[in-house]
């Protein structure tokens, strides 16, 4: 998987839980799917479609009722859902799971597995904006998974970011699945 997929599959809030949940056994069935992720049903409903858009999930035909239909994984989902299972196991604690549902900050993660200055990771996320990236890389540091280090070296001094804790542990996840 590439970082522009990487960036797409992230870019709705519970689409890496929807692939680890059912990678890990969690029925295809709505309800099952919904009570075991804590989502609101909109913000749901919105993932699953996204996941069915991007060929990573289907409806199981013959199954379900039209207005709560059961999904299978497809052949690339099948593909992607250990990967998915695999970064949620990398985070510590259940509270900062919901860090991974921000839309950029996987991404974040996969590009900042070595030092790099802010331009450099712009440039790594081609369709990030400044204000989006500098958001993800505050709220990153707050929970500790991103350092920031300022080279005053350099004229003038300019800050550097590298994964660190959970960070790293996910950064690693995602490089072995890229």
């Amino acid at each position: 998987m590439d970082i522009k997929t990487l960036v797409n599959l992230t870019s709705k809030a519970w689409s890496l839980d929807v692939l680890a949940l059912m990678h890990n056994g969690v029925s295809g069935r709505q309800a099952p799917l919904l009570a075991a992720a804590g989502a609101s049903r909109t913000a749901f409903a919105q993932s699953l479609k996204h996941l069915e858009t991007l060929g990573l999930l289907e409806r199981n035909p013959g199954h379900g009722h039209p207005l709560r239909p059961e999904f299978r994984l497809t052949e690339k989902g099948q593909q992607i859902a250990p990967f998915a299972a695999e970064i949620h196991a990398a985070v510590p604690d259940a509270g900062q799971a919901t860090l991974l549902r921000r839309a950029w900050s996987v991404p974040v993660l996969a590009v900042t597995n070595r030092p790099k200055f802010f331009t450099e990771i712009k440039r790594d996320l081609i369709h990030i904006t400044d204000r989006a990236l500098s958001q993800s890389l505050q709220r990153l540091q707050q929970h500790n998974w991103i350092e920031r280090r300022v080279n005053v070296e350099m004229h003038p001094p300019r800050p550097h970011y590298q994964v660190i804790n959970a960070g790293a542990k996910i950064s690693q996840t995602i490089a072995l699945g890229l």
